[in-house]
């Protein structure tokens, strides 16, 4: 049997794949789910969709699309399980759809955008050089590390901020559950983006007071956020690098911040945090932790994205933790799981 006489399902397909060519078939063509994905994002189909059935026609004119391209578009919308064809002309949102609409508790809209942009996509293109030499191909692409660029780009930048606030949303009440605060102390959110984590631990201790250290284009972000969650008054957005200096602080928490260095600048920016660290105080860095018996899952995956886009940057073993705290001047003391596939590493003054 040829491959097109096989019952092939495409990747992001509802139905499983009948066997080894069809999973095999599902992997080749991932990025055709991710970019139709992205796309309906961008387009913002499920807000289109929300007040009921359209025709491609209706959708075209409402978001001044082409019309033909719109249909055929829709057509692989309902491949991948996105909308429901309604008396073949009509197309309704399906409650997948619905993750990407921007109104939605925890939407998955900007992680969307983020994962179809040029800037995370074009590296993972090279990642056969990747594996070749070792090192992230950001710099193949663009001529500069992932972090400057987003710096010089404000859109990209502002953009992979909002799916780092997104995907913390996704985890934050989880990791929430498994950190033990008094209540009031000061907690500063280094590289914190839009401050989301900090946020979800403010809203639960009415006492804490919360900061962000971030570059100065996320002070909007972050300050329009906390405004949002009306914690504005107990909130104080710090410009910095935290690669420079880290403002004291009672907790630090830094989240999916040190899978994207080497070990030389991941100790670094704990040496930074152990500096700034008052008597008592506690550096929790919130990130998956690889099981040097399982190679299965999420963290392995996230791993080789790091490979792929940042220098050094990687996703760690507890042992390696270990090693990366005492070299400034930490001690870890404990791995503590959560709900998420995300774990709260734990260490204090050594």
């Amino acid at each position: 049997m040829t491959l097109y006489q096989r019952p092939l399902t495409p990747a992001g397909s509802p139905e499983a794949a009948p066997d080894e060519t069809g999973r095999m078939f599902q992997m080749i063509t991932g990025y055709w789910a991710t970019q139709i994905a992205r796309t309906a994002a961008e387009l913002r189909l499920a807000e289109h969709l929300g007040q009921g059935p359209r025709t491609a026609a209706e959708l075209a004119r409402a978001a001044a699309l082409d019309p033909a391209a719109t249909r055929r578009f829709l057509r692989g919308c309902d491949a991948l399980g996105l909308v429901t064809t309604e008396d073949g002309e009509r197309y309704a949102a399906t409650p997948l759809l619905d993750t990407l609409r921007a109104d939605r508790p925890g939407s998955l809209r900007d992680l969307a955008l983020w994962g179809g942009m040029t800037s995370h996509w074009q590296p993972w293109g090279l990642l056969p050089d990747a594996v070749r030499t070792g090192r992230a191909q950001s710099e193949a692409v663009f001529g500069e590390d992932l972090f400057t660029y987003f710096a010089a780009h404000e859109e990209e930048g502002t953009r992979f901020a909002a799916a780092m606030s997104a995907m913390t949303r996704g985890v934050a009440d989880d990791l929430a559950d498994v950190i033990t605060l008094r209540g009031d102390e000061t907690v500063m959110d280094v590289g914190g983006a839009a401050g989301a984590f900090v946020q979800t631990l403010m809203a639960r201790h009415p006492a804490l007071r919360g900061a962000v250290l971030e570059l100065p284009h996320l002070a909007k972000a972050a300050e329009e956020s906390t405004a949002a969650a009306g914690l504005s008054e107990r909130f104080t957005f710090v410009a910095g690098d935290f690669l420079d200096v880290v403002p004291p602080a009672d907790v630090y928490l830094l989240k999916y911040v040190l899978h994207d260095w080497d070990d030389e600048t991941a100790v670094r920016i704990l040496r930074n945090c152990r500096a700034g660290l008052r008597p008592g105080g506690r550096v929790l860095v919130t990130e998956l932790v690889i099981d040097p018996e399982e190679s299965r899952g999420l963290p392995p995956l996230m791993d080789l994205n790091m490979l792929t886009l940042s220098n050094g940057g990687r996703e760690r073993e507890r042992a390696e933790f270990a090693e990366l705290f005492e070299a400034a001047g930490l001690r870890l003391v404990g791995v503590t799981p959560s709900a998420s596939l995300v774990s709260v590493v734990e260490g204090v003054a050594a």
